[in-house]
């Protein structure tokens, strides 16, 4: 019996824009399953609570039963490990993240050689989407449609933020 190519995209999704889920879509033809890790970072402080992402993730992949949500505290290559995942997925939008998705992948392949990190580039159309870029629009009220997926930008709609 082959072994299933299951992916890890990790991240902390905060909140899940179109960029991450044209990479997901994109990733998908590669991998049998792909669970989209969200990282706690105990140094970083969340706009929303790692249970809110979850389920905005899940909202928008209700129907896609190769993609899992999880919520993961530790090294990816550790959570890898415990998902028997071969791979890590990430996406790139210009040189600046190139260099700094290299290093960790390098980190990675040396703490793990087990592990391949796949690249896929930004869409061009959405090489300028990013969470940080929503939630700065998100603390000004502004409508963010056009930057998150439609169940998404529901569920923000829904969401009291306290500003």
């Amino acid at each position: 019996m082959e072994a299933k190519r299951i992916a890890v995209f990790p991240g902390s999704f905060d909140p899940f824009t179109k960029g991450h889920a044209n990479l997901i879509d994109r990733a998908l033809p590669l991998f049998d399953r792909l669970v989209v890790g969200i990282g706690i970072n105990g140094g970083k402080r969340g706009l929303f609570p790692p249970e809110v992402r979850k389920a905005f993730i899940q909202e928008v992949y209700r129907d896609e039963p190769r993609v899992a949500v999880d919520i993961f505290a530790s090294l990816t290559v550790d959570y890898c490990r415990k998902l028997n995942a071969r791979f890590i997925l990430r996406g790139l939008r210009s040189a600046i993240d190139w260099e700094y998705e290299k290093s960790i992948a390098v980190t990675n392949r040396c703490l793990d050689s087990g592990i391949e990190t796949v690249f896929l580039a930004a869409d061009p159309a959405l090489e300028c989407v990013s969470s940080s870029m929503v939630r700065d629009i998100l603390k000004y009220r502004q409508d963010v449609s056009d930057f998150v997926p439609e169940a998404v930008a529901q569920k923000l709609r829904e969401y009291q933020l306290n500003y």
